[in-house]
């Protein structure tokens, strides 16, 4: 129980606690970043982000036990929000990016990245980061069952997608 304490302390404002319970999750925050915007840079300004926005907004956790879960909806929040904005940027010339010298670590972002955007979270929640079915129900306000109902057919979109029986 000492997170439960840990998490009630950073929602009561401490900073300490606050800066404690952001470098628990530091490496599953990043990664969570990282796997929606694909870039370092831009990784790293995601949760430069939810620090700032942890900071002024954890007041309004009302469930210490879900505090992972509401930095991780931040989070998401704001790579989508950043993925939006890079959308809208039209560039005159088009640039050449150096190409990475192995690919494949893309191919399967690439896949995701052709869903709904509700079915790219599904999936980053459940198989990046790793949450049970009953958290991300909490997570979107949602049945249980409905998550189990949409993985199931996201996880059939994508075996259409790759044209193969199996993921």
């Amino acid at each position: 129980m000492i997170r439960i304490e840990l998490a009630k302390r950073a929602i009561a404002g401490n900073e300490e606690a606050i800066l404690e319970l952001l470098k628990e999750n530091e490496e599953i925050l990043y990664r969570t970043a990282f796997a929606y915007l694909r870039n370092e840079h831009d990784a790293i300004e995601a949760i430069q982000e939810l620090t700032y926005r942890t900071f002024k907004k954890i007041h309004t956790v009302k469930n210490p036990a879900y505090i992972n879960t509401w930095l991780v909806r931040i989070l998401i929040n704001i790579c989508l929000d950043m993925k939006k904005k890079q959308e809208k940027l039209i560039f005159k010339d088009p640039i050449e990016l150096p190409s990475a010298p192995d690919d494949k670590q893309f191919e399967i972002a690439n896949l995701i990245e052709q869903l709904p955007k509700d079915q790219q979270e599904l999936i980053y929640l459940k198989y990046f980061q790793d949450l049970k079915n009953q958290e991300i129900a909490h997570l979107q306000n949602i049945p249980e069952g409905t998550v189990k109902s949409r993985l199931h057919s996201t996880l059939k979109k994508l075996r259409t997608i790759i044209g193969k029986e199996e993921i």
